[in-house]
């Protein structure tokens, strides 16, 4: 991995809450919902070009790659299939209950 890309994923691990918080804002992230790593992909991707920061697209792919790996090291991430998880993060818990009718 490059010295920038290992930069970046030290950035992630340091600032985890923060993204996870941009990804829910961003896409549909709750606890035990599945999540796909194009998401994530393109959730790193964003997350950097919000700060100024410019990451390629091949670049952002093999970080997400490694910052999945390292969810799941955490139990933040149940892997379910190869680019598939099931989010285990009980902050995430939906509060409101939907419509019963």
């Amino acid at each position: 991995m490059k010295k920038i890309l290992n930069k970046y994923f030290e950035q992630l691990k340091s600032e985890q809450q923060i993204f996870l918080n941009y990804l829910k804002a961003k896409f549909p992230v709750f606890h035990n919902s599945n999540f796909f790593f194009r998401d994530l992909h393109y959730g790193i991707k964003g997350y950097f070009e919000k700060k100024g920061k410019k990451i390629s697209y091949s670049g952002s792919q093999e970080l997400a790659g490694k910052f999945a790996e390292y969810l799941e090291e955490q139990g933040i991430f149940v892997k379910t299939s190869e680019k598939t998880w099931k989010v285990d993060f009980p902050e995430f818990v939906t509060t409101v209950q939907g419509d019963p009718l």
